[in-house]
């Protein structure tokens, strides 16, 4: 089993729409996965919920409590963090993953707003280690733009991969909307944002 964690302390960074498209690239694949959700508002398992039975199966996980290095039996566990997880709850959860993926939006908040985070994320054991491998997703973002290049610079501070650029765009909220990801979606109407897709699935399967 692989397990990636999608992780920010900032709430709105684009932690489930992360996770839930990267759920879904996995279903379409064909791998079983399992979403667990471990944030007290449970939007993943809302989404979840009201998912067609018809569309590639993702499994649900409440993951608010317990160890999450016991997970239910799968190939693919997408963990969908809270926002302001420190302490024992991040240690716990970095212990359980292979990856970790930090979504970021462009704006100067967020980078203020992740600079600690990484600076904590460094200082953790599995981390020290290399245990675990941890990259940055540019969101709502053009990778052409200066806010993309000042994001770029920002990272590379602290020695930081940024593995893709997700464009904003209104298809992952209609997607959203139905239960659905770029990938259940037919292809002319999620093409331009499934390219952006490929280096970071790329990343995640290595």
């Amino acid at each position: 089993m692989q397990s990636i964690l999608i992780v920010n302390p900032k709430g709105g960074s684009g932690k489930t729409t992360l996770a839930t498209n990267l759920a879904g690239f996995f279903a379409w694949r064909g791998d079983r996965v399992i979403l667990g959700d471990m944030d007290r508002q449970q939007s993943s398992l809302h989404w979840l919920s009201i998912r067609s039975p018809h569309l590639p199966r993702i499994e649900a996980w409440d993951a608010r409590d317990g160890d999450l290095t016991k997970a239910p039996a799968t190939d693919f566990l997408i963990l969908d963090a809270p926002a302001g997880i420190h302490g024992k709850t991040l240690a716990n959860a970095l212990k359980a993953a292979d990856k970790v993926l930090v979504p970021v939006p462009p704006s100067l908040f967020d980078i203020w707003a992740v600079a600690d985070f990484f600076q904590d994320l460094k200082e953790h054991k599995a981390v020290r280690k290399h245990a675990v491998h941890i990259g940055v997703v540019g969101m709502r973002v053009d990778p052409r733009t200066r806010a993309a290049a000042t994001l770029q610079h920002f990272f590379e501070k602290y020695e930081l991969p940024v593995i893709g650029w997700l464009r904003d765009t209104q298809v992952y909220v209609q997607a959203a909307a139905l239960g659905e990801t770029l990938f259940d979606l037919p292809r002319a109407q999620s093409e331009r944002e499934l390219e952006q897709w490929l280096p970071l699935v790329d990343w995640v399967r290595r």
